[in-house]
C-alpha cells in the first residue's frame, strides 16, 4: 500500500452491459467524487479486479457472458472484503433474495431510484475494509456462542434482512444490537419494536407515521417507526404476531423501500436495514398460511439461530457471576459467589426462560440473601421450574385447575391481573423491574396494565 493510499480516491467497479445505465452508474460516481471503472461484462469485470483495487461492485444480475451471481461468488471467493451490490429486474424478487443469500451486500431495482442508489453507495463505503467486532455483552465461551459471534461478524457486512430465531429470553434483541453496531449503518439509530405490543388498529401509524387530521386523534403530524430508522436498522421483534393485513403492507414497504404515512398524499423514501426475530417456527407459521410466505422468504434471507441457555454448558456459571456482580452493584450489596451446590443446581437445571430466566434468578437472590455465598436453596428453583410436577404439588397448575367452569376470558383475566399486581408488589411498583419478572417488555406490561384496569 502506498503512503498517499489514505487520501485516494474511493474506487466503483462497475459491470453492465447497456451503455446508458454504465454512464448513469458513472455519473452518479463521479458527483459523489468517486472514480468509476466501466465493465461491460463478467470478462471485463475480472480483469478489471486482476488489475485494480475496489471498494465496491454494482453489476447487473444478467451479462452477456454470465450472471451477476458468478461475479459474486468470485468476489467472495478471491476479494472477502469488497462489497458487491446486484440490479435486478423490476419486481424480481427471487433473484435479489438469491443474490444476498450468495453474499451480496445489497441489490436494486431497475427503473433505478438514484436517491437509493446513493444511500446504497455511501453505506458500503462506511465498511471501508473492516468493522468492529462490537460484540461487547454477548458472554459465552462454548463453541455454539462462538459460531453466533462469527455470523454476526459475517452478516455485519450485509444489507440482508437477517431473521434470528431463538427461545424467549436468549438474548436475541442483543444480537440484533451487535449486528447493528458492527455495520455500517452504527452511526444510524437502532429502533427495536415489539411487533405484539402494538394493538392491530394502531399498527400502520406506529410503523409508517401519520399526518395531523388524518383519524381522530391525530392532532399534529408523527413520524413513524420506519422514518425513525431512517439510515439505520429496525428491528421487528416477535414479527409472527404481525395481522395479516400489515404483513402485506410491511412487504411492499421493503421491495419498494418507501412508506406512505396515514393521510398522505405521497410517498416518503426510507432507507432501512430490516432485522426480525421470533421464538415461534416461522417456516411452519408460513407452510400453515398464518405468515405470509413472500414476507417469509424476504425477511428470512439470513436466519441467525440462537441456542437455548440449557446448550451452552459452562456459559451458565459465565452468566450466573456477571448477574452477581451485576445486581451487588447495582443495590450496593458486598459481593456474592456460588456456593458448589448451587453451581451444580444452575448447571442441571433446563432454564425454559433461559438468559432473562438466570438474570431473575440471581437478581432474587442477590435481593433476598443475606449471606455473602449463596447456597442451592437461595436459589429457589422450585418455584422457576417447568411445569412437570402433579396439580397438587406445582401451585401454577393447581391454579388452573381449581378454576370453576364458566366464561373462559374473564377468569384468565383474573389470573393475569393477579399476577401483574403480585409482581407490582414484589418489586416495590418498579414497572421495569416488575416486566423484567414477569417476561415482558416494558411496552407490554403498560398494555395489559391499561387494558386490566390496575391502575
Amino acid at each position: 500500500m502506498s503512503s498517499n493510499d489514505g487520501q485516494r480516491k474511493k474506487r466503483l467497479l462497475i459491470v453492465d452491459d447497456e451503455p446508458d445505465l454504465r454512464e448513469l452508474l458513472s455519473m452518479t460516481a463521479d458527483a459523489m467524487g468517486l472514480e468509476a471503472t466501466l465493465a461491460p461484462d463478467l470478462s471485463g469485470a475480472r480483469d478489471a479486479l486482476g488489475n485494480d483495487r475496489f471498494d465496491l461492485c454494482l453489476t447487473d444480475m444478467r451479462l452477456p457472458d454470465g450472471d451477476g451471481l458468478e461475479l459474486v461468488s468470485l468476489i467472495q471467493g478471491h476479494f472477502p472484503g469488497l462489497p458487491v451490490a446486484v440490479i435486478t429486474a423490476h419486481g424480481s424478487v427471487e433473484s435479489a433474495v438469491m443474490a444476498l443469500k450468495n453474499g451480496a451486500f445489497d441489490f436494486l431495482s431497475k427503473p433505478l431510484d438514484l436517491n437509493n442508489l446513493r444511500n446504497i453507495i455511501a453505506t458500503a463505503l462506511q465498511l471501508d475494509g473492516a468493522v468492529p467486532a462490537a460484540q461487547d455483552g454477548l458472554l459465552g465461551e462454548s463453541t455454539v456462542m462462538d459460531t453466533v459471534r462469527d455470523i454476526i461478524s459475517r452478516v455485519a457486512r450485509s444489507q440482508a434482512p437477517v431473521h434470528i430465531r431463538g427461545e424467549s429470553g436468549t438474548g436475541k434483541e442483543l444480537v440484533a444490537r451487535m449486528i447493528h453496531e458492527a455495520s455500517g449503518r452504527r452511526e444510524g439509530a437502532f429502533v427495536p419494536v415489539n411487533c405484539g405490543a402494538i394493538p392491530p388498529e394502531l399498527m400502520e401509524s406506529e410503523f409508517f407515521g401519520h399526518r395531523k387530521g388524518s383519524f381522530t386523534g391525530a392532532v399534529s403530524d408523527k413520524e413513524g417507526l420506519f422514518q425513525a430508522a431512517d439510515g439505520g436498522t429496525l428491528f421487528l421483534d416477535e414479527i409472527a404476531d404481525l395481522p395479516l393485513p400489515m404483513q402485506v403492507k410491511l412487504l411492499r414497504v421493503i421491495q419498494e423501500k418507501k412508506v406512505r404515512p396515514v393521510g398522505a398524499s405521497g410517498e416518503t423514501a426510507v432507507d432501512v436495514r430490516i432485522l426480525s426475530a421470533t421464538h415461534q417456527d416461522l417456516a411452519a407459521l408460513s407452510k400453515a398460511h398464518k405468515f405470509r410466505e413472500d414476507l417469509y422468504y424476504r425477511v428470512n434471507v439470513i436466519e441467525l439461530p440462537v441456542p437455548p441457555l440449557r446448550e451452552r454448558g459452562d456459559d451458565i456459571l459465565l452468566l450466573a457471576k456477571a448477574f452477581l456482580a451485576k445486581y451487588a452493584s447495582r443495590y450496593d450489596a458486598p459481593a456474592k459467589s456460588l456456593s458448589g451446590a448451587a453451581a451444580d443446581t444452575l448447571r442441571h437445571y433446563t432454564f425454559p426462560g433461559n438468559v432473562r430466566e438466570l438474570e431473575n434468578i440471581i437478581e432474587r437472590a442477590v435481593t433476598l440473601c443475606p449471606n455473602a455465598v449463596l447456597d442451592a436453596n437461595d436459589l429457589r428453583l422450585e418455584t422457576a421450574e417447568p411445569l412437570r410436577k402433579d396439580a397438587d404439588a406445582d401451585p401454577a397448575r393447581a391454579a388452573v385447575t381449581n378454576v370453576k367452569a364458566g366464561p373462559l376470558t374473564p377468569q384468565l383475566e383474573d389470573v393475569e391481573r393477579q399476577a401483574i399486581v403480585e409482581a407490582l408488589e414484589q418489586t416495590r411498583y418498579n414497572k421495569t423491574a416488575a416486566a423484567k419478572l414477569l417476561g415482558l417488555t416494558f411496552r407490554q406490561l403498560r398494555y395489559r396494565i391499561k387494558k386490566l384496569n390496575i391502575e
